[in-house]
């Protein structure tokens, strides 16, 4: 058998070396599917750690290579010609070179610099002078800028009026362009549609629970949904992607509840979801706005579940601008977290990660169409932490200053209580109305 295997007797295909490294890209694909499968044995088994283990293995090995394919490209560059770290990056890397445990040698080959220049970084950091400097009067402390370059490493979604609306809360009020030269960055940005000029459908909601958002998004495991054959593409269920029902209240912006399923739900599964919602957040809408999906557009749940409720359906525009696109923008705040993350392949684990990101939306994440508030401010009618009182973080910045100088109004005629109204013109915001009695 050796020698006529030996002897060519077995013709290979023609043109077999075109078509190898298209090949191989199916046999990758067939090798992550597989990997897939075992993972869904072994949770199924019980075996959770074990699969755990597995994936975070695989999930450091592609880390690895990738930042081995982004470090080829670097080398191409010459030494003089590779740009610069600035200095918030530059305290990161001695920052990782502590945790590490890296030498001066062995923090120049990762990060593609010599060992001079770590040298020169560690004799400016005992000093300080790595990351503060000599500024001007009206220049915000060191603190300032450190915080908002943090939130833009942690937070890269964010843009320069959500990360000001965010340190406005904290009673740290900087402008756009100032958190956008802190940054130091100049990215393009897509021009905003503007709703005056196109005929829309808007959505009008006078009051909390007025109108609701309900929609199912598929938030994919392990990548993506692409293989390299026909159809391109392998079915979206566990443990590829899980289903997640969000709900939005429109009017506060306020994600109202959510449910997960292992692949696409029913409208029976669906109405269920719905009612522990509302249950558990002791309210329903007088309106609620769903998609086309057959788990909506269906006679369970127009003609059960909302005459059961005394719930009104509507369908959003499909391409209209404020039909579904609050619960759409929610799915892409939801995603873009979790992204962050390695997302769970056990159910009670992602619900608690996507819990733990709702609470920190309704409590935390300030909204450019609710002026600065947050779902919870505007849905409980909370004060607003961005009307707080501000303090000036600049310490060389004049008192005196008329923009520093708060300018006092006394409004009210005698025998009604005064009524003091303070305008800060350098945050170009009006303080809350402090109100006191005369004496007797």
């Amino acid at each position: 058998m050796h020698k006529e295997l030996t002897e060519e007797t077995i013709p290979l295909p023609k043109n077999w070396s075109q078509s190898v490294r298209y090949s191989l890209l199916n046999v990758i694909g067939l090798v992550r599917i597989s990997m897939l499968a075992g993972r869904e044995y072994l949770l199924r088994k019980g075996l959770t750690s074990t699969a755990n283990i597995h994936r975070l293995e695989t999930e450091v090995a592609l880390l690895r290579e990738e930042l081995r394919i982004l470090g080829a490209r670097v080398k191409c560059i010459h030494s003089q010609r590779r740009p610069q770290y600035p200095p918030i990056e530059r305290m990161a890397i001695l920052e990782l070179r502590a945790m590490r445990g890296w030498t001066q040698a062995e923090t120049a080959r990762h990060f593609f610099i010599s060992d001079d220049t770590i040298r020169s970084w560690l004799r400016r950091v005992d000093d300080d002078s790595l990351l503060q400097t000599t500024s001007p009067v009206n220049r915000f402390p060191e603190f300032v800028r450190y915080t908002v370059q943090q939130i833009k490493l942690f937070l890269p979604t964010l843009g320069k009026v959500k990360i000001a609306e965010i340190l406005a809360r904290a009673g740290v009020h900087l402008g756009k362009t100032t958190v956008e030269r802190i940054l130091l960055e100049s990215p393009v940005k897509e021009p905003e549609p503007n709703l005056k000029d196109n005929a829309t459908c808007q959505i009008v909601s006078k009051y909390a629970n007025h109108t609701w958002h309900a929609d199912l998004t598929a938030v994919p495991i392990s990548g993506g949904f692409w293989t390299n054959w026909i159809p391109n593409a392998i079915s979206p269920r566990w443990p590829v992607c899980w289903w997640q029902l969000n709900v939005v209240d429109h009017y506060s912006r306020r994600a109202m509840g959510f449910a997960t399923f292992k692949s696409i739900p029913t409208s029976e599964e669906v109405t269920t979801a719905l009612d522990k919602i509302i249950k558990q957040g002791h309210a329903k809408p007088k309106h609620i706005i769903v998609d086309h999906g057959g788990q909506f557009d269906c006679d369970h749940f127009k003609k059960v579940w909302c005459n059961k409720h005394s719930i009104s359906f509507r369908f959003g525009a499909v391409g209209k601008h404020g039909s579904i696109a609050v619960v759409e923008r929610f799915h892409r705040t939801i995603k873009d977290l979790l992204r962050q993350t390695i997302i769970p392949e056990q159910q009670s684990a992602f619900n608690n990660e996507v819990a733990l990101i709702i609470d920190w939306y309704n409590e935390y994440r300030s909204h450019t169409t609710l002026k600065g508030r947050t779902p919870n401010e505007v849905y409980f009618s909370h004060p607003a932490a961005n009307e707080q009182p501000r303090f000036e973080p600049r310490k060389h910045w004049p008192i005196d200053s008329p923009c520093a100088k708060p300018q006092v109004e006394v409004q009210g005629s005698p025998g009604d209580p005064i009524v003091l109204k303070i305008d800060c013109l350098a945050g170009r915001r009006h303080l809350p109305i402090i109100q006191t009695r005369q004496a007797a």
